[in-house]
């Protein structure tokens, strides 16, 4: 199983966007693995996706509010690409493993960037 490490932001508050990402993950056959808080303005998931539905995950990050950094964004496409141009329909049924890190800029202050020295990817 590959697996991979997606950052993304938003500006969403955190407790409107967590229950629906939570359930956009379900809908659209996501497995929620683990969910931690990383920092104050950090949270990260950890989940397993079929790759026959990752155009379904990417469009449910999406429309949630989390913009994704342009990393995030060739992880994704090229895993919908794959998906498109699998050969063998075996490979549409695998799974792969994605760890998701979303920061919450409504909580940050330019002092608390400035100070802690951190940027956004």
């Amino acid at each position: 199983m590959e697996a991979f490490d997606i950052q993304a932001f938003t500006y969403e508050e955190r407790y409107g966007l967590l229950p629906d990402l939570t359930a956009a993950f379900s809908h659209c056959g996501g497995w929620i693995l683990d969910r931690r808080t990383l920092s104050t303005t950090n949270i990260e998931f950890r989940l397993e996706i079929q790759l026959r539905s990752i155009l379904d995950l990417y469009a449910a990050i999406v429309a949630s509010g989390v913009e994704l950094t342009r990393s995030g964004h060739e992880v994704l496409t090229e895993l919908c690409t794959r998906r498109k141009h699998s050969r063998i329909t075996a490979e549409s049924g695998q799974i792969v493993a994605i760890r998701l890190e979303i920061q919450f800029l409504d909580d940050l202050t330019l002092h608390s960037v400035l100070a802690s020295g951190c940027g956004l990817a």
